[in-house]
């Protein structure tokens, strides 16, 4: 178990002024400001379903076909349970760490450093690559080059993120209408122009490499997928992220959660299923080419208006990911993470507004330089850093009422323990189903993490690595 650390009450009779000298200063607190609309609209625009089915959807489609539908579909289910586990653990631990400071104070601190890590390399690494998409969606209006409009988009994020949460809530909100309007637009579409019946959804079926012919799409091909399915829901864990800021978070964590989880899910599955059954013909659903589609079934104008809102879309996302992530390197200098100058940067909170400026600064900007990198077998790396985090999180939810965390006021899920031993055990199975290249870049990262672990923070435990969970 690692050491956690409960920001205590300040005392009415002492003033906060009037403690010894000497006394160490409580750990920073960020402010809670957000309810469960607030939360939602955040987490919400963090899973931003438009442009993960205008950007990420088009590749499950060249590989799966037919079948994206149904592994979506069951991404979903899987991340029910997940969600549960996030829903009981965010309750017990409200922390701006979200997963490693959960799965340090059930599962031990070399566990929360690994969960940290897995979850850095995600947050790090998905925000440019969304962003870089924006280029596509602009092309109606201007030709940019992908990187420059990934880079422009990080910057903007980046500014918004300084801003407060509930000011952010609102704009990220106003771009989330925008976003679901065009993922309706394209369910509307494409039911209105099916080209084949439901039973299409679970043919399993992929046009082949020259696109004259069918292939069928086998069980370990799904099994594979399951990665990247979990990748495209996975954005309801930001409410844990955001817990530390909620009010009343005994009861808001869930229900952020959960809500999230449902609505999200719609939003996304409800369209593949319609392109799926709107398709012209096989190839062109496998060659994914979503806003050809939305054009042949109405016009330029439509077309033009959903390149615009995913565009749209995408910038919501950055902004989103930039206070998700920034959130995270701020709670990680607060428990002790780095060296002490590291610490105290990172650890600083801005002016009137409360955010920790220097984190967000220093995970937009890197964004940004990221866009001109080469990132082609990243989202292979984010899909095995999504599921070994997910995994230790269950890990973590089997342990979470072991002696007081059991009697502590939290929402409880139901049919515990079945549900974190169903999950350990299938995404186990899914980890060990993906390519090999990937989980050895992401093994590798996680090994030079270990080395670190045992170097420098097991030898200071008494000073390094403290979670805090604020009251």
């Amino acid at each position: 178990m690692t050491e956690t650390l409960h920001t205590p009450p300040q005392s009415a009779a002492v003033p906060a002024a009037a403690e010894a000298p000497g006394t160490p200063a409580a750990p920073r607190k960020l402010k809670r400001s957000i309810g469960v609309v607030g939360g939602t609209l955040l987490t919400l625009s963090c899973v931003t379903p438009a442009s993960t089915l205008f950007v990420v959807v088009p590749d499950l489609f060249s590989s799966l076909g037919t079948a994206t539908t149904l592994t979506i579909a069951i991404g979903a289910l899987l991340c029910v349970g997940v969600a549960f586990c996030y829903s009981e653990l965010g309750t017990l631990i409200p922390s701006a760490g979200g997963e490693y400071a959960m799965v340090s104070t059930m599962a031990g601190r070399l566990a929360g450093w690994l969960v940290f890590v897995l979850s850095l390399l995600v947050v790090m690494i998905v925000p440019p690559v969304i962003a870089m998409g924006t280029a596509d969606y602009l092309a109606p209006l201007v030709k940019i080059e992908p990187a420059y409009a990934g880079a422009g988009v990080m910057l903007l994020a980046t500014l918004a993120g300084l801003l407060d949460l509930r000011a952010n809530a609102w704009i990220t909100g106003i771009f989330l209408v925008l976003e679901v309007v065009a993922a309706a637009v394209v369910a509307v579409l494409g039911f209105a122009h099916a080209e084949r019946g439901a039973g299409s959804l679970v043919d399993l079926s992929v046009a082949s490499g020259s696109g004259d012919g069918t292939k069928t799409v086998t069980a370990m091909l799904i099994v594979s997928g399951l990665a990247i399915a979990l990748f495209v829901t996975q954005g309801f864990s930001t409410a844990v992220y955001l817990s530390e800021e909620m009010e009343n978070p005994r009861r808001n964590v869930a229900r952020t959660v959960l809500l999230t989880l449902g609505i999200s899910a719609v939003v996304l599955l409800v369209p593949v299923a319609a392109i799926t059954l709107g398709a012209p013909d096989l190839a062109a659903l496998t060659g994914g080419d979503i806003g050809a589609m939305v054009t042949a079934w109405s016009s330029s104008g439509v077309g033009t208006f959903i390149s615009l809102c995913v565009a749209l879309a995408i910038i919501n996302a950055g902004i989103v990911m930039v206070i998700q992530n920034s959130r995270v390197l701020f709670a990680s200098a607060r428990d002790k993470a780095w060296p002490e100058p590291v610490n105290a940067v990172l650890s600083r909170l801005g002016g009137r507004f409360g955010s920790p400026w220097v984190a967000t600064l220093l995970v937009g900007v890197p964004g940004a330089a990221l866009c001109f990198v080469n990132l082609d077998t990243l989202y292979g790396v984010t899909g095995v850093s999504v599921t070994g985090m997910y995994l230790l999180v269950a890990v973590a939810a089997l342990l979470a009422r072991r002696g007081g965390h059991g009697a502590a006021p939290a929402w409880r899920m139901p049919l515990w323990p079945g549900i974190p031993l169903a999950l350990i055990a299938v995404l186990a199975y899914v980890l060990s189903q993906q390519e090999a290249r990937y989980l050895l870049w992401t093994g590798g990262i996680v090994a030079v993490a270990t080395v670190y672990w045992a170097c420098y923070l097991r030898p200071r435990a008494a000073t390094r690595w403290l979670v805090t969970v604020p009251e």
